[in-house]
């Protein structure tokens, strides 16, 4: 048996606005019904445990929902108080299982990429297994299709044949266009994936080989951890002193033992609106569009709408993402101005970077509306058997009206049902109960009218 470990710390910030700190990529439904993190569970190989997933703190109610939603368990959810790359969340996801005596073979997967064949890659890793148990560290290597200038390289010592595996002979940083060029030329470079296999103990023995440092504070700030149902928390002080780096630089770079399977399966990491683009079904002049759209005279063009009509006319190789709080334009292929883009918006603070309009919690979901200076407009969201807690603000007066669903209240000794299209106040300061009893979904629109306006407001 082989466990799973899901890095799902990313916030995808190359696809923003859809993309958020709050709600990256990994946990929305881009190419398919599912999310890439649901799919990147459903495709494990049928000898796999369950899962190990690593995610930031501020996603732990999106990741059991999501787990929740696809019929699927955890061996345990690392809640990592801050990002420190992929080398610090390995190592503690190794030592889970060293530290219970136990030393499985791991394989390494990020939560937000594509792989559509399926079977190519259960086949890779079944070779990769099978050296991870002779102590080898194996990268999945993706067979390029292009000189591609988005991807970091693996170079082995011989070219990519028939053979199951090549020795790794170096990682090389994302090339310009000539080297990318260069590298396609060759056939000896692959594009590096960022999965990996072998053993927990051999990874571990390699890290503290070549960088000592991180696998020191993984271990002081697991070995004082808090558990809490079925998330870990490192111990925050101790983690933030570990080093941030990659796996690539930390081991795989350094050590003698880094093989590279060869994997062509269809895969891609939606790292850019290009790349999505690329990856979903177009119409006969090359667009692709989502959500209330019209097109004319439009070609090689991606227009995305949320929650009204975009119209999109005499045009091409442009990408037009319309959301609820942000509209991005800009050019198909350029993915670099993407990056800058997201620098200026971090350097004015914005908090559109961040956040959606919609927070995540264990019972449901807000979503703002509308905000005006009289009244506030939301959504709630209760999922199916769950109930909350809400105490009212001091200076507002909140009315409540059924969507879908059935709906009971309970505000001290008063007890209340509401169906489809009934309503309820509450008074400023006054603490709320509500229990969705229903198995489907429950849906609200509360209003909340600020109780200190006067009529000149």
């Amino acid at each position: 048996m082989i466990v799973p470990v899901i890095l799902s710390g990313g916030s995808g910030t190359r696809l923003w606005p859809i993309s958020r700190k709050s709600y990256p990529k990994q946990f929305i439904k881009l190419v398919n019904e599912k999310t890439l993190f649901q799919e990147s569970i459903l495709r494990l190989p049928k000898n796999s445990t369950n899962p190990v997933i690593i995610c930031n703190e501020e996603h732990r109610f999106l990741v059991s929902q999501q787990l929740l939603e696809i019929n699927k368990k955890s061996q345990g959810i690392f809640l990592e108080p801050e990002g420190k790359n992929t080398a610090p969340a390995i190592a503690l996801a190794s030592l889970k299982f060293i530290n219970a005596g136990q030393d499985p073979t791991l394989i390494v997967l990020s939560a937000d990429h594509i792989i559509n064949n399926i079977k190519a890659f259960h086949k890779s890793i079944k070779i990769a297994e099978r050296l991870a148990k002779n102590n080898k560290l194996v990268a999945l290597g993706i067979i390029p299709s292009r000189a591609e200038t988005g991807f970091g390289y693996i170079k082995s010592y011989s070219k990519i044949n028939d053979d199951d595996y090549q020795h790794i002979e170096s990682f090389i940083e994302k090339p310009s266009q000539q080297k990318a060029e260069y590298f396609l030329e060759c056939g000896n470079y692959l594009w590096n994936s960022g999965m990996f296999i072998f053993n927990a103990s051999t990874y571990l023995n390699e890290l503290e080989k070549f960088d000592p440092e991180i696998l020191n504070a993984c271990k002081k700030s697991f070995n004082k951890n808090f558990t809490d149902s079925n998330y870990i928390y490192p111990k925050k002080i101790e983690f933030l002193k570990c080093p941030e780096k990659s796996i690539d630089y930390a081991v795989m770079e350094r050590t003698k033992k880094g093989v590279v399977v060869p994997l062509d399966a269809g895969w891609s990491d939606v790292g850019s609106w290009s790349a999505l683009w690329e990856a979903k079904k177009k119409d006969v002049d090359g667009n692709l569009s989502e959500g209330d759209v019209i097109l004319e005279d439009v070609n090689e063009t991606f227009t995305f709408g949320s929650n009204r009509l975009v119209a999109v006319s005499g045009v091409s190789n442009l990408v037009i993402v319309d959301t609820k709080d942000a509209l991005l334009v800009t050019n198909n292929l350029n993915n670099h101005s993407i990056k800058n883009l997201v620098k200026k918006l971090k350097i004015q603070k914005r908090a559109e970077l961040d956040n959606y309009q919609t927070t995540n919690w264990p019972w449901g979901t807000i979503e703002l509306i509308d905000n005006y200076l009289a009244f506030q407009v939301e959504l709630i969201v209760v999922y199916g058997k769950a109930k909350l807690a809400l105490n009212n603000s001091n200076d507002l007066m909140e009315h409540w009206v059924v969507i879908k669903g059935n709906a009971f209240f309970s505000n001290g000794n008063q007890s209340l049902k509401l169906i489809k299209n009934e309503s309820t106040s509450f008074k400023a300061g006054e603490f709320v109960e509500l229990n969705n009893n229903l198995k489907s979904q429950l849906e609200i629109i509360r209003i909340k009218l600020k109780s200190n306006l006067n009529s000149n407001d």
